[in-house]
């Protein structure tokens, strides 16, 4: 099995990367010590893999699956629960400029990767941006899983908000909830929506359910 840093490596050269494979493979080292901070229990190198296994399911999807790649390696680089909404993102965008500009990826090519993790706050991947799209949907592919993974998931995502106390944490899960459920899609490919769309709207109108008639 191909390993995650030979991942990264065929991802970096791919897109333009003139740096030698030994600084590739520091960078991605220095990246999954990133991904295995001891405070992630869903935001970890599980997750990493997960989204890097969809963008290589569906990357004929793509104009630039490379870039996905490293979009898909840099989107929680930075990951801090206590962060305010949408700075991790923001972190991570500014992180990936300057890990990829370091190992000689074309300028235009860094910018389109930043604006690619960037876009993981929120998930508003724009019309006619597919690779946008796929990285979105990559991200969020966990939300059609089978129940009991979902459910692990779900029950990560509480670990690492251990220090918001069940109230606060109940209504402003229940809010990020409210807005997928509101998206006139969740997935904007439509091969990825045609086989996840109805079972992540049932996994996420289940957890908002527990979250709002629950116990507190």
């Amino acid at each position: 099995m191909t390993s995650l840093v030979e991942r990264w490596r065929a991802a970096a050269s791919g897109a333009g990367a003139t740096a030698d494979d030994a600084e590739l493979d520091a960078a991605a080292r220095d990246l999954l010590a990133r991904w295995a901070e001891p405070w992630r229990r869903y935001h970890d190198e599980t997750h990493l893999t997960a989204v890097l296994d969809v963008v290589d399911r569906y990357a004929a999807l793509a104009p630039h699956p490379d870039r996905v790649r490293l979009a898909a390696w840099l989107h929680d680089a930075v990951y801090d629960p206590r962060a305010a909404a949408g700075a991790n993102e923001r972190d991570s965008a500014r992180l990936a400029t300057g890990v990829l500009a370091a190992l000689g990826v074309p300028a235009t090519v860094v910018t389109d990767v930043a604006m690619l993790v960037a876009l993981t706050d929120g998930h508003a991947a724009a019309d006619g941006d597919p690779d946008g799209a796929l990285l979105c949907d990559a991200d969020l592919a966990i939300l059609a899983a089978d129940p009991d993974r979902y459910a692990a998931y779900a029950a990560a995502v509480r670990e690492e908000y251990a220090h918001v106390p069940d109230n606060f944490f109940r209504a402003g899960r229940a809010r990020i909830l409210r807005a997928l459920l509101d998206l006139p899609s969740i997935y904007r490919l439509p091969p990825l929506r045609q086989v996840w769309e109805a079972r992540a709207r049932a996994n996420l109108a289940g957890e908002l359910a527990g979250l709002t008639d629950g116990p507190r």
